[in-house]
């Protein structure tokens, strides 16, 4: 059972960037109900485990390979096993929502993680597609970027493997049927797909980002609606979770540096 007492030096100080993002991706999985959190990444699996703790009470949470967990407290306590055929009948039927990493994104949410350059010669060899095709068809799909830059958030991909809004209405409706991108997080803001024909919006910056710095390390257009607002920052109730309970190291920190 989770603590409740604080320690008197928890909330002594402000919000970390590496904490905001936090809850920015927790924030996916709001409303998501029973399915499976599926997550790559430090700041997405804590984004998961507090959305469970808190607001997502229903979200199945996984060790990133076959097991399932008891409680997001502890990720070494084991629930039960889940065997691969299971695991990939739970996307198939659209019950995962997944936080995957993109080494490109365009502006449609086209990711490549297969490689970088012509495919017949790549300046480099990155994971391959892997799931991603069968992911952003099946289920609903997030993306998390720890350095946001040009390198990234690219006008063209160059392959796809997750498919974007565009190419999806490209290929038709056994490809728009179940193609749901939700948002996209980085270590300087927050990305939604609410622009006409679900071009990436900028939804908010984190605290002591401005949109001018995003629109420097963003290689297409901005799209912004009015004014942009602030991403919230976590509750004083979810920056205990995150300090004392999910993340009492500091691995978070590693992964984002502000």
């Amino acid at each position: 059972m989770t603590s409740t007492r604080t320690s008197p030096d928890t909330l002594a100080h402000a919000p970390t960037r590496a904490e905001i993002c936090v809850v920015a991706c927790a924030e996916a999985w709001r409303g998501d109900g029973e399915v499976l959190a599926a997550t790559a990444g430090t700041v997405p699996a804590l984004g998961a485990r507090l959305a469970r703790l808190t607001f997502s009470p229903d979200l199945l949470l996984t060790d990133g390979e076959a097991l399932l967990l008891a409680t997001p407290e502890d990720p070494e306590s084991v629930e039960g096993w889940l065997p691969y055929r299971k695991h990939l009948s739970l996307a198939a039927r659209g019950k995962r929502h997944m936080m995957m990493g993109a080494s490109q994104l365009d502006r449609y949410g086209n990711q490549n993680i297969s490689c970088i350059g012509d495919w017949a010669r790549p300046e480099r060899q990155l994971l391959g597609s892997r799931g991603a095709p069968s992911n952003t068809v099946n289920h609903p799909v997030s993306y998390w970027v720890p350095r946001h830059s040009t390198r990234v958030f690219v006008e063209r991909v160059d392959v796809v493997s997750g498919v974007g809004h565009d190419r999806a209405v490209e290929a038709g409706p056994a490809a728009t049927r179940f193609h749901g991108l939700r948002r996209v997080v980085t270590d300087l803001a927050v990305f939604d797909f609410a622009a006409p024909r679900h071009r990436m919006r900028l939804a908010s910056v984190h605290p002591g980002v401005t949109v001018e710095q995003v629109r420097e390390r963003t290689g297409f257009p901005l799209e912004t609606t009015g004014e942009v607002p602030l991403t919230r920052e976590p509750t004083p109730a979810e920056l205990r979770l995150i300090r004392e309970v999910l993340d009492p190291h500091g691995a978070r920190d590693r992964e984002v540096r502000a």
